[in-house]
Parts: C-alpha cells; structure tokens; sequence
C-alpha cells in the first residue's frame, strides 16, 4: 500500500471514531437564558464556550452544550427542558430566574418552576448545579433578598451545588458589563465561566 493510500485510510478510519469519541464524552449542558446564550458577544465569548476550553485545558473530558435562549422566563425554561434531558446530561448547570425577577413574576411560581426542572434533571440522573441570581437594588429591599433566597432554598432542599450569584463580583461593574448594565461582556463572561468552574471542579472530578 503506497503512502498516499495509507493515508486516506487513516484519515477515514479517524473520521469513523471521532465522532464515536466525542459520543463518549458526558454532557455537560448550560441550561438558562440570554447569560448562558451569550447576548452581546462574539462567537466563542459565552462563559459556555469558555468552560469548554477550560475543561478541555484540564483534560477533563466533558463536551459542553449551550442550552441558553435570550428571554427565557423559568416558565420557558420549564416548558422546553425535554431538549435537554434528550441529550442526556450528566451534569447541568441552571441558570433560570432572572427574567422572572426582572418582569416581576411571583417568586412562588419561579420556586416551583425551578424545582420541578431539578426534579426532572435529578430524576434523570443528572447532577445540577444551580446559579443563583440578584436583582437592581431599585427592586426594592423587600423583594430582592426574598428574590435570593428562593435559589438557597431549594439548593437545600434538593442537595444541589449552589452558585450563590452568578453575576458576583461582575454586576454594576461598568469593565465587566455592557452597556445595558444586565449582560457581562467578554471580559466579564471570562470571570463569570471562573466562578462556575470553581463550583463543577469538585463534581467534575
């Protein structure tokens, strides 16, 4: 067999088993809104995008699926969620509940909302991480602090990992956030993608 030959059956027999490589991996799925979608930035600038190079980098091999569409209410996130227990996650990170927040919707249907999508998660053998949220202080100090609260609470009742707020250390601070003061740019998305790697290390390893 001449070199030339050799070469495109290697190159045929790696197309054949790359795919069944990346088959192999476990899912790692971010599942939320316009955050996890990336709103404002380039391709490849999302913090999902990011903790696929991270993870790639610590040779942990997770392939990372963005779930995350701009506008999505909890109730979104509920009714579409079947998409993302086909693929069969083994870990899911959910980052759901700041639209709710931000439109006023009662924080009773946003807990439950929330719990029955960790219950399908969980049920289906999926570890959640869950990312809590906060709202501009001009919510009210009534409401905001019940507004956090709900993410504790069900990481409790449902033993799940907690990030506590996925924008901490980002929000209201104009370097790290665009110019609608909601969504982090890339500099931004770098530390929010740090934060998260920080809670999946354990889980992951």
């Amino acid at each position: 067999m001449d070199v030339r030959r050799r070469l495109i059956v290697s190159l045929s027999l790696l197309l054949l088993v790359c795919p069944l490589l990346a088959a192999d991996r476990p899912l790692l799925v971010c599942y939320g809104d316009s955050i996890t979608a990336g709103f404002g930035l380039d391709a490849g600038q999302s913090f999902p995008d990011l903790l696929q190079q991270d993870l790639d980098r610590r040779g942990l091999a997770y392939r990372v699926v963005n779930l995350g569409v701009s506008g999505d209410t909890t109730q979104d996130g509920l009714a579409r969620v079947f998409m993302a227990l086909a693929e069969k996650p083994a870990v899911v990170v959910l980052e759901l509940g700041g639209n709710d927040g931000l439109r006023g919707i009662p924080l009773s249907i946003t807990q439950a909302n929330l719990a029955r999508m960790i219950e399908q998660f969980q049920g289906a053998g999926a570890r959640v991480v869950l990312a809590g949220m906060t709202l501009p202080p001009n919510y009210g100090p009534a409401f905001v602090p019940k507004f956090e609260a709900l993410y504790k609470n069900l990481a409790a009742k449902y033993k799940v990992t907690l990030i506590p707020s996925l924008l901490e250390g980002v929000g209201a601070h104009d370097d790290l956030m665009q110019r609608d003061g909601i969504h982090p740019n890339a500099a931004g998305a770098r530390q929010v993608e740090t934060l998260v790697m920080k809670s999946l290390g354990p889980l992951l390893k």
